[in-house]
């Protein structure tokens, strides 16, 4: 008796279809999860730069022997910009940086985009040459079209401290 033939190696289509549909149930699963991970890691990386620019301008300040403010501005695009600078606030907008007395030291944006807003206590805070402290002290709180939030707080002193309400952005304290 002669042997019988063996099949191809290889899938059947309806084998792939299959596949593939598990492939996409599961994705669709995941996909949630993902997007908060990625929502999370946006609002760190955004709330550790202004963190560090908030604590560069009192530096600076004290560095300087010369006030530095950090002022919070909306931007071109829809978006927010924060500058740290010297002289008059007035001096300075995102597009053209600052002018006249008013001296650039650093600029970060959140284009629209990003679909994070930043909002201020005050147009701009002042940081002391003196002793580093900050006029006026106040939150700067940083939201994702979720809710979630992280809240970057000044203190009177010029010390910054970060903090999550509700505690939804892990790796941060709650407020």
């Amino acid at each position: 008796m002669p042997p019988l033939p063996r099949p191809a190696p290889g899938f059947t289509l309806v084998e792939a279809a299959i596949v593939l549909c598990l492939i996409a149930v599961l994705a669709a699963l995941a996909w949630p999860s993902f997007d908060a991970l990625l929502e999370n890691r946006r609002l760190d990386g955004l709330a550790s730069a202004l963190g560090a620019d908030l604590q560069f301008a009192r530096a600076e300040a004290v560095v300087r022997n010369e006030a530095v403010r950090f002022t919070v501005l909306p931007g071109g695009d829809g978006g927010t910009c924060w500058l740290v600078h010297t002289g008059p606030t007035a001096h300075c907008t995102c597009e053209a940086g600052c002018t006249g007395d008013a001296q650039l030291l650093r600029r970060a944006s959140v284009p629209s985009a990003q679909r994070m807003q930043v909002r201020a206590p005050a147009v701009s805070l002042q940081f002391d040459p003196q002793l580093g402290t900050c006029t006026p002290a106040g939150t700067f709180e940083l939201a994702a079209v979720s809710g979630r939030a992280v809240h970057q707080v000044v203190n009177v002193m010029g010390r910054v401290r970060s903090c999550s309400p509700q505690a939804r952005v892990p790796g941060h304290v709650a407020c």
